[in-house]
């Protein structure tokens, strides 16, 4: 008696395969997105842009909170005029500062593109080399080609 494997919704091996295969390739899709975002915030905070996230957050917060006490113009004066920081733009003030100093303290090491060639450079000595002349070819052997089988004639 042979087994039969029918591709079709009834049979519940092909059913089992499929969604085998459906959450092996959601999975890979789902990795794959989240290396991406990964990636993303990585080169994100590598720029500093979470500093400008950040300021900006808090500028939105105080224009909120001065608008409350005074006109929406005032308010947009008041936040971006540097005199009324908040607390939290003290934070990324010193937060922007520490990393500029850690950037300062230690000075990378400069990499030259170029590169300078070697003082002591290895020479190889010239050898010259007498290659084999063999006489290998046919006409240089005395020997004629075989001749081809005779042809037989039309009748």
């Amino acid at each position: 008696m042979a087994l039969s494997f029918r591709k079709d919704r009834e049979n519940p091996a092909y059913c089992r395969a499929l969604t085998s295969c459906s959450v092996l390739t959601s999975l890979a899709v789902m990795f794959r997105c989240a290396a991406r975002i990964a990636t993303v915030i990585a080169l994100c905070c590598a720029i500093g842009l979470h500093w400008l996230a950040l300021q900006s957050v808090a500028w939105g917060m105080m224009i909120i909170d001065y608008s409350k006490r005074a006109p929406l113009c005032q308010a947009i004066t008041q936040t971006f005029d540097g005199a009324h920081p908040c607390s939290l733009c003290h934070v990324v003030s010193k937060g922007k500062n520490s990393e500029k100093k850690q950037d300062l303290g230690s000075p990378a090491p400069k990499i030259d593109m170029i590169c300078a060639p070697l003082a002591n450079r290895i020479e190889r000595p010239f050898v010259p080399f007498e290659y084999a002349t063999g006489h290998c070819f046919p006409f240089e052997l005395g020997h004629s080609p075989p001749v081809p089988p005779p042809r037989s004639l039309p009748s």
